[in-house]
């Protein structure tokens, strides 16, 4: 087993190459030069390795560096759910706050969430999630400039799909981001409360969609003066999602059903398995930098055995050395 260190806190181990151990010393298939060809496998399996433990440090680091972008996007998630409620208000300038709040958590989203593997699939899929954001943003500010788009059912639905759409992909690559990171601190976990609140107002989408693609598929109760399908909708996304119970919003017909099952599995499941991973890292990481530090101060004390034996093992090097003359040629 080798012990990396690839950053500060992140400590792991990583098993030898598979193709290393099962590595055949002076093999018949390569006739008369076996062992330089098993040398030759051997030093090419370890290049491999050695260049997969690189681009495994390089990964790390490119994660590290996008912590930096969880606190901006939680900011950006909060937002919309904080002033959904002002966009209702009837006047000038609240009618542009509603695609405006859209677009900042799109474009901080995509700024969150790029390309990290470069494989096909993940281009395949950054690429889509580009594509929708910026259908997304099209189509919110369209139905800002054209009136008769926020009039229209099946205009509105496709505002709705592209925002959901976007919104959910967001959420599942975040997601799958918080669960490779090679360490845990404030803003990690930051970034853990931003995907829950992401996963709050994509299902708010999903319901308003939903609701305008089969009305009546949710029973609205009493709503306040000029609010708003996807303020009210957003409301009980998060009512479902934190496990409060039904209240004045119930679903309707088995569509509505359905949401509120699956939304309740998905939060009870981001709570259980990526906040649990997250905090078990976190009590890990601590575990590992406590015995580094206590092994760096046993190696400082002159008294310790490990001091002792690594002076004795020094001497003895310095005593085996060959001794050169300086006057020799």
């Amino acid at each position: 087993m080798w012990l990396v260190a690839s950053m500060p806190g992140a400590r792991r181990l990583t098993a030898p190459c598979p193709a290393t151990e099962s590595l055949p010393v002076g093999s018949n298939a390569v006739g008369s030069g076996g062992n330089s060809g098993g040398s030759l496998s051997r030093s090419g399996a370890l290049e491999a390795a050695l260049d997969r433990q690189a681009y495994q440090r390089r990964f790390q680091r490119r994660l590290v560096r996008l912590e930096s972008q969880f606190v901006p996007l939680l900011i950006s998630v909060l937002l919309p759910v904080a002033l959904l409620p002002v966009t209702a208000e009837p006047g000038g300038p609240y009618r542009v706050l509603l695609p405006l709040l859209f677009t900042v958590l799109i474009l901080q989203s995509l700024r969150t969430l790029p390309l990290l593997a470069p494989n096909r699939a993940a281009r395949i899929l950054v690429t889509v999630q580009r594509l929708l954001g910026v259908g997304a943003i099209v189509a919110l500010w369209m139905q800002v400039v054209v009136a008769q788009m926020a009039s229209n059912p099946a205009l509105r639905f496709v505002v709705l799909l592209l925002a959901a759409s976007f919104s959910l992909l967001a959420t599942a690559r975040l997601v799958s981001l918080l669960a490779r990171v090679p360490r845990v601190n404030a803003r990690v976990m930051a970034g853990a409360a931003a995907g829950y609140v992401y996963l709050g107002i994509s299902g708010g989408l999903v319901a308003t969609a939903m609701q305008v693609l089969v009305p009546g598929s949710f029973q609205l109760g009493l709503s306040m003066r000029h609010e708003l399908l996807i303020d009210r909708l957003t409301y009980f996304s998060f009512v479902v999602l934190a496990g409060l119970g039904l209240g004045d919003v119930l679903p309707h017909n088995p569509f509505g059903e359905r949401f509120v099952i699956l939304l309740s599995l998905c939060g009870a499941l981001y709570l259980a398995l990526l906040m649990g991973l997250l905090i078990g890292r976190f009590i890990a990481t601590q575990e590992l930098e406590f015995e580094f530090d206590a092994l760096v101060d046993e190696l400082d004390d002159p008294t310790s055995p490990i001091a002792a034996r690594m002076d004795t093992k020094a001497e003895q090097q310095q005593s085996s050395a060959p001794m050169t003359d300086p006057d020799s040629p």
